[in-house]
């Protein structure tokens, strides 16, 4: 017997108005699988369900949102783990920022958000695949 297949979330994903969720139903509305989710939870530490006196993890509408975004980031963006971690980080330090403003110190810029380069995962600046671009148009030129 198969299992059925994951359905993909749209970037329009309504979150019912529930307390807690069940990693199936978070499962269900990012359209990833559960072992998906477990493995993020490792990766991202905003993502940090709660677990239930039988250890069920119970996942709160702020757990479902970050899963979200982590979905967008890595299958739409094309992040890497990394990158989507550091993008997430500096985030949530610029939206701290403001309290820092008003003791006078200054946090350092954050790191640039990491693409996925190749199938072997390697993180590749945005800025690399326009210096690639410009040489691979040299290169046509050259040849045509």
């Amino acid at each position: 017997m198969m299992a059925d297949p994951v359905v993909p979330a749209s970037n329009t994903t309504e979150i019912p108005d529930k307390l807690y969720f069940r990693i199936g139903d978070v499962s269900k509305l990012a359209g990833v699988k559960a072992f998906v989710l477990r493995y993020w939870e490792t990766e991202f530490p905003q993502l940090a369900p709660k677990k239930s006196g039988t250890g069920q993890r119970l996942y709160r509408r702020k757990d479902v949102e970050a899963v979200l975004e982590i979905k967008r980031l890595l299958y739409d963006e094309r992040f890497t783990i990394e990158g989507a971690r550091n993008y997430l980080q500096s985030r949530a330090q610029s939206s701290g920022k403001v309290a820092a403003k008003g003791k006078g110190r200054k946090s350092p810029p954050p790191p640039a958000p990491t693409i996925q380069g190749d199938l072997f995962g390697s993180a590749v600046p945005p800025a690399a695949f326009e210096e690639i671009r410009k040489e691979l148009k040299s290169l046509l030129d050259l040849l045509g």
